[in-house]
């Protein structure tokens, strides 16, 4: 007499973590070791490719070094187009975040061993498209843990977010310090093997996932993907060609992140606007979300200088003596993390004590947005003042407040765009979410080359004053986008 087979995990019904499904507590710690890696790796890479060679970096302008970082975040984003598109017509959500893992190892391998300006190539290349992958489906992953109308939600996600800022915490200060005894190739390679714990407490975990995100959502015909293949080759080969030519440099990478993104986003809106797959009220609440895109491009804009003015400006201008001690200017990226661990579990348990009284999302961006401006306009007492003089306290606060504007608008964000998001289009309309942050931190980049660290105070007013605008236009926005989005709050 045959058993019967035992019924398939159903993650929907699972309380067993803090009262949110099980699988939550692998998807977050598998963000949280990759965002050890890349935190940890990003803390340090500005340094590395502005300092010395005498100090251990390459020695390149300062322009340049912040215009690498912000394409490289900006192309770290827009590389979630190119995971959600194999999550949502190839491999599905589950195996696309596996493989995106072990490309995030294998960048932070490359830039431990392969040295010079090869290195940093081949290194962020994969970390960016890794990163891209990984972030796009573990999001992904996490919203289809619950069923539509389920108020654990926006707390599940803020959940989420508190677990990944533990590795964002830790990574920078590990890096920093073994950088410090041991050089820059050190830390990066602390970045990896993160990774590779990370990647195996995934595999370990993965059957808590039940059947969440193991095939495709909009399967690509299999006659169909060699056409596809062969336009991706076209496309790097193209772009390796304008690099060899001189038209793509160092110093306008930002700038060339930020045209591919905005073509990007408009083609992804335009394709799924135009969908013959998705319904009025999904067409609606995809034309609500453009404002929000926009408004978080601008937030992501400001925040994303952590790694280009604010790693500068605490490397020459911050009070970075601790009791005798001269810290690494790397921790300060741990600031935030700290205050993320400490704040998102107080911001999920008043979204979940407010339920459905708690503001609306349009309201929430709007807070975040301007935020972030005020954030900005907090540097101007300290603006044009002595080499390492500005208080440590001073910059701790003006984290504090990149930390509130995050809160109200990341995590929001994340658990928004798989509400709005049309059945067929699932992954990708996460991916257009990150897409608003690949602009953000492009343009973060962009905007850096004009910081003038000998006349800072207009750079830091003109960028405050527009955030705070952008959010005052979403207030105005605020009732027709709450209309646009058919339901969802």
């Amino acid at each position: 007499m045959s058993e019967l087979a035992s019924p398939p995990h159903d993650p929907k019904r699972d309380h067993g973590f803090f009262g949110q499904p099980f699988a939550l507590a692998n998807l977050f710690s598998v963000e949280l070791w990759e965002r050890f890696s890349f935190y940890g790796m990003q803390g340090i890479l500005i340094y590395y490719l502005y300092y010395s060679v005498a100090d251990g970096g390459l020695g390149i302008s300062e322009a340049s070094a912040v215009s690498i970082v912000g394409a490289y975040g900006g192309t770290v984003y827009l590389s979630t187009v190119l995971g959600a598109w194999i999550a949502d017509r190839v491999l599905g959500s589950e195996r696309t975040l596996f493989y995106s893992a072990v490309l995030v190892m294998l960048g932070h391998i490359a830039l431990a061993v392969i040295p010079g300006l090869s290195g940093v190539g081949v290194g962020l290349i994969l970390v960016a498209v890794g990163s891209g992958g990984l972030k796009a489906n573990a999001t992904s992953l996490v919203g289809d843990l619950y069923s539509e109308g389920d108020e654990r939600r926006d707390a599940g996600f803020s959940i989420y977010y508190m677990g990944i800022n533990i590795g964002a915490f830790i990574g920078p200060l590990l890096t920093g310090w073994a950088e410090d005894n041991w050089g820059f190739h050190v830390g990066f390679a602390l970045a990896a093997v993160g990774m590779a714990i990370g990647l195996i407490q995934y595999t370990l975990g993965r059957k808590h996932l039940g059947n969440i995100g193991a095939s495709p959502s909009n399967p690509l015909p299999r006659s169909l993907l060699w056409k596809y293949g062969v336009a991706a080759a076209v496309a790097v080969a193209a772009l390796v060609v304008l690099c060899l030519v001189g038209l793509i440099t160092t110093g306008n990478l930002s700038d060339v992140v930020v045209g591919l993104t905005i073509a990007a986003a408009v083609g992804y809106f335009g394709l799924i606007l135009s969908s013959r797959q998705i319904t009025s009220t999904e067409r609606s609440r995809v034309v609500a979300f453009i404002p929000m895109f926009l408004a978080s491009a601008a937030f992501w804009s400001l925040f994303q200088q952590q790694f280009t003015v604010v790693p500068i400006y605490a490397d020459k201008f911050l009070d970075r003596n601790l009791f005798g001690w001269d810290f690494p200017p790397s921790w300060v990226q741990s600031i935030n993390p700290v205050f993320i661990i400490i704040f998102s579990g107080v911001f999920a348990a008043m979204w979940t004590k407010l339920g459905p009284r708690q503001p609306s999302s349009p309201l929430k961006f709007a807070v975040g947005t301007g935020l972030m401006g005020v954030a900005f306009l907090a540097f101007l007492p300290f603006a044009d003042g002595q080499p390492n003089g500005t208080p440590l306290l001073a910059l701790v606060f003006i984290l504090l407040l990149f930390t509130f504007a995050e809160l109200f608008l990341s995590p929001v964000g994340l658990s928004l765009s798989t509400k709005l998001a049309p059945k067929a289009f699932h992954t990708q309309m996460v991916a257009l979410f990150f897409l608003s942050v690949a602009l953000g931190s492009s343009m973060a980049g962009t905007l850096a080359k004009y910081y003038d660290t000998d006349n800072q105070a207009p750079y830091f007013m003109w960028i405050g004053l527009v955030s705070i605008g952008v959010g005052l236009v979403m207030v105005v926005l605020s009732p027709w986008i709450s209309r646009m989005m058919r339901g969802v709050h």
